[in-house]
Order: C-alpha cells, then sequence, then structure tokens
C-alpha cells in the first residue's frame, strides 16, 4: 500500500510540475506578446513624435533616396516640388539651401548634371533663390499632372516621360499660375532622373 500511494504521489507531483511548465508557457507568450505590443506603439509614437517636430526641410532632406528612390516620373516631380517649396521658404537657411540644392541632384540625368556644374549650380540656385525673395514673390503650391497624363515614349534607344506641372506663385499679392514640362529619362538603374523642363508655352510636341 504504501508504494500505491508513494507512486501516486509522485505521479501527482509529475502532473503539478506539467501544468506548472504549460502555465509558465502560456505566461511566457502572454508577457512577449505585451513586450511586442508595447515596442510596436512605442515606436510608433517615436516616429509620430519626430514627424511631428521636423521641419518641412528636414522632412525633405531626411530621405535617403538610395534606398527610397521615387518609382514613377510623377512621383520624382511631386519630391522635386516639395525641395522647391523648401528652397523658397522665407525660413530656409543659407546652409538648407545648399543641402536642398544638393538633393535636388540626386533626382537630375547625369547630362543635366554635366551641364550645370556643382559650384555654378549651387551659386546660380542661391541667386535665384535671391531675387525671388526680395521680388516680393511666394511659392504656393505645384500640382503634377495626373498619372494617365504621363506622355512616354523612346528615343534614341533611352526611355523617356514627359508630363506637366501647374505651379501657383503669388507676385505682389496677386496668384498667377505657370505651367512647366518636364522631361525625365530612365537611366541604367531603371531611375527616372529629371532630363529638364521649360515653360509650357515653349514646348511644341510632334504627334507622330
Amino acid at each position: 500500500m504504501k508504494r500505491t500511494g508513494e507512486t501516486r504521489t509522485h505521479q501527482k507531483r509529475g502532473s503539478m510540475s506539467r501544468s506548472a511548465k504549460i502555465v509558465t508557457i502560456v505566461l511566457l507568450v502572454v508577457i512577449t506578446g505585451v513586450v511586442g505590443v508595447f515596442a510596436w506603439f512605442q515606436g510608433r509614437n517615436i516616429e509620430e513624435h519626430q514627424d511631428a517636430v521636423l521641419t518641412p526641410v528636414e522632412k525633405v532632406l531626411c530621405r535617403d533616396l538610395t534606398i527610397d528612390y521615387p518609382p514613377t516620373p510623377r512621383e520624382v516631380i511631386k519630391y522635386y516640388i516639395e525641395i522647391e517649396k523648401c528652397f523658397y521658404a522665407d525660413d530656409t537657411t543659407e546652409e538648407e539651401l545648399e543641402s536642398l540644392g544638393l538633393k535636388a541632384r540626386e533626382l537630375y540625368d547625369e547630362e543635366l548634371l554635366e551641364n550645370n556644374q556643382l559650384d555654378e549650380y549651387l551659386v546660380a540656385l542661391k541667386a535665384d533663390v535671391d531675387r525671388f525673395k526680395k521680388s516680393d514673390r511666394r511659392f504656393v503650391n505645384g500640382i503634377v499632372a495626373s498619372s494617365v497624363e504621363v506622355d512616354r515614349f523612346q528615343e534614341d534607344g533611352f526611355e523617356f516621360a514627359r508630363l506637366n506641372c501647374g505651379y501657383s506663385i503669388v507676385d505682389e499679392g496677386v496668384t498667377k499660375r505657370i505651367g512647366i514640362v518636364y522631361l525625365l529619362r530612365k537611366d541604367e538603374n531603371k531611375l527616372w532622373k529629371i532630363y529638364g523642363w521649360d515653360n509650357v508655352e515653349n514646348v511644341q510636341i510632334n504627334e507622330e
């Protein structure tokens, strides 16, 4: 009888041990889940806080184009417009303007870069921004044509995309609208780069 009792006692203890393990595993799973959710919310709050405190210039400059390049011609020009807004903002510093100019050049085609050497480009950019601000003008916004209005074509073995953009500028209290036609070329890495631009009235499109 003692052996039977001892066996039952051993079995009972064994059963309690398994229950304890199950409870421990469940608790660990719950704790891990809680920690994971907490970390997710904490990360999200940090990102939202960073977005809340970043200036428009900082938001533009913090984008790493080596890993987050705009995927379409339209997205390239939308991002370029964000850079332009910062160009002409009243509170943009000279140092920020230079950084913005370098960021804009990351969107340029190699031929456009060759025709606008860095030093000359930065001098021209600063002069243009100075003239703009001294003439009592203000950059309001830029609206890119819809994706269905992007004109794509092949020429000289390259793939091009052409699209319109409408700018709103306040000039001495009067809102004026300017149309710009952008031309982009896909490079060897399949990235759309800005090849050039001109006022819409200067662009003649030959339809074949």
